[in-house]
């Protein structure tokens, strides 16, 4: 009757009185304390992925707008005439707007700013703070410049400029 397994075994004398002996094993405080701990460790592990995935997004954008500028640079290297001439220069208030894309009538140069703008809006957002400012001298030193709203980066996310300058 007194089998290591049974409830008398578990007993013990002390000072006349029957005690239950000291538990061994984990208690349930230390299994929900540990269950605690690595929940906020997976809490921390997803947040991390949250915020990889919008700067590699918020990336891509810079990308992008860096692959437009190069566009319009080559696009005025085909028409070397057109850009010495000051066709493409677009600047300040006339500076191109993702929302509000110019005609493409009339020349090479509308035709390939229009298209341009077409694609800086489908890849950056077509809202009016996506522009894009193109300035040529005469000697074929151009200046692309591309404003974009980056607020998909999250925090600290704002508006992003990329300056490309080249010789044509």
């Amino acid at each position: 009757m007194n089998t290591p397994g049974s409830v008398f075994a578990r007993l013990r004398r002390c000072h006349g009185r029957l005690q239950v002996a000291a538990q061994s094993g984990v208690g349930l405080i230390e299994v929900l304390v540990a269950v605690l701990v690595l929940s906020i460790a997976f809490l921390g592990i997803a947040a991390l992925q949250a915020m990889s995935l919008s700067t590699n997004n918020s990336a891509m954008a810079r990308s992008m707008a860096t692959i437009h500028s190069y566009s319009i640079l080559d696009a005025m290297r085909a028409d070397l005439g057109g850009a010495s001439a000051g066709s493409y220069n677009r600047t300040g208030s006339s500076a191109i707007k993702a929302n509000a894309c110019p005609g493409a009538d009339g020349s090479l140069a509308n035709a390939q700013l229009n298209q341009w703008c077409t694609q800086l809006g489908q890849t950056l957002g077509a809202a009016a703070s996506t522009t894009g400012d193109i300035s040529c001298t005469a000697t074929g030193d151009c200046t692309v410049t591309i404003t974009f709203d980056d607020s998909r980066a999250g925090v600290g996310g704002n508006v992003q400029t990329v300056v490309t300058r080249a010789m044509l």
